[in-house]
């Protein structure tokens, strides 16, 4: 038999199956700020994204996987974007992007299950902890009306914990017809529970409808910025970006997965019009892949790796690194670009000065086993 508690979770699935949006998740706060974090799931390769073309070994390691200095989109004198970030190459003229080089979560073992959970959670260890860092971050800010919501088929770990989330999974099922959901409505117009909830899908369904989002990156950004932008919509979000794992063919695949990336936070940027001036981006990946290219013309797993902070919100143009270098000394266990920035640091000044927190209450509370880094303030407009 199906109970009651199941059914309005059957109820609101299927409502949300009409949505074409996966891969969002969103959480209603109190604040005219917007905190977007992306997950590059699989491992991005840094050293191909944010470019150290300057370094004297880097064009040696990677051998033909280099990125031509011709076609590169330089930033200064020592780093330079992947050709197919053209968008945040002018983000970063504008001062509305800054990329930070060499940093790493407390992770070292390169699994990218654990890597994940160390990233998403805010251990030190895998499994340590069972909430996730972003729902901490909602539970510091004054709740707005209405919970947290994913379109997604689960909600990913980084949202999990106390903080209230609704799930709502997109299908393949034909659209329902206005006919149908006509007769729906009339149905629970008397159950005070379900009246609230399917009217809540609806709701979201007719938002999610103007522009009819599919999966392509732009139709994702586009419609974050449809609910992120709305006067009473969600505050925080997260987008789920998969296929970084490139340990063959690199080359072209990685170019497609940045060329998509760059994609889709412009359609956010494009999409939230003068609501981007109070946004931040933030994108990191688990962990990142080898200084050098393998075999197969790819990259393994690594060590560091590199992340973004990109929004109008930003104090960009400018690159934040501690550069190690990629001589073989320099090489962490001989193969990695060796870690010298925290991530969890980042994350946690970032988010602080984004939502107006107090940095150091953000640090323990997304990451209570962390050192707090008062070095990195500043990185975002007051």
């Amino acid at each position: 038999m199906i109970h009651r508690r199941q059914f309005l979770r059957f109820a609101a699935a299927g409502a949300g199956s009409l949505l074409l949006a996966p891969h969002i998740v969103f959480a209603n706060v109190a604040t005219e700020r917007r905190f977007v974090f992306i997950i590059q799931r699989g491992a991005a390769d840094g050293l191909n994204t944010v470019v150290p073309y300057a370094d004297p070994a880097y064009a040696g390691l990677r051998g033909d996987l280099a990125i031509d200095t011709a076609t590169a989109l330089k930033l200064d004198g020592t780093f330079a974007l992947h050709s197919s970030l053209a968008e945040l190459s002018k983000m970063y003229a504008a001062k509305q992007a800054l990329f930070v080089q060499a940093v790493a979560s407390p992770y070292r073992d390169r699994s990218h299950f654990d890597g994940q959970n160390v990233l998403e959670t805010g251990g030190v260890n895998p499994y340590q902890l069972k909430d996730g860092w972003l729902n901490r971050l909602v539970s510091l800010m004054p709740k707005s009306k209405g919970d947290a919501i994913a379109f997604a088929p689960t909600i990913p770990l980084a949202l999990r914990g106390n903080a209230e989330v609704t799930s709502y999974a997109p299908s393949n099922l034909k659209d329902a017809d206005d006919d149908l959901l006509t007769r729906v409505s009339t149905l629970y117009d008397a159950d005070p529970q379900l009246h609230a909830l399917w009217s809540e899908a609806m709701q979201a369904r007719g938002l999610a409808d103007q522009h009819k989002a599919g999966q392509s990156p732009q139709d994702v950004g586009r419609t974050a910025a449809t609910f992120l932008g709305r006067a009473d919509g969600p505050r925080i979000a997260m987008i789920e970006t998969n296929g970084w794992d490139t340990h063959s063919a690199q080359a072209g695949r990685l170019g497609n997965q940045l060329r998509g990336l760059d994609a889709l936070i412009a359609a956010l940027r494009d999409g939230l019009g003068d609501n981007w001036a109070q946004t931040t981006v933030f994108v990191a990946t688990e962990f990142g892949r080898t200084a050098a290219a393998n075999g197969t013309q790819g990259t393994d797993h690594g060590t560091a790796s590199a992340a973004m902070v990109v929004g109008g919100a930003v104090k960009g143009g400018r690159i934040l690194s501690d550069w190690p270098g990629l001589s073989a000394k320099a090489l962490y266990e001989g193969r990695d670009l060796a870690p010298t920035l925290d991530l969890d640091a980042l994350i946690a000044t970032v988010a602080a000065e984004s939502l107006h927190l107090d940095p150091e209450l953000t640090m323990r509370t997304l990451f209570p086993d962390r050192p707090f880094n008062k070095a990195l303030s500043g990185l975002i407009s007051a």
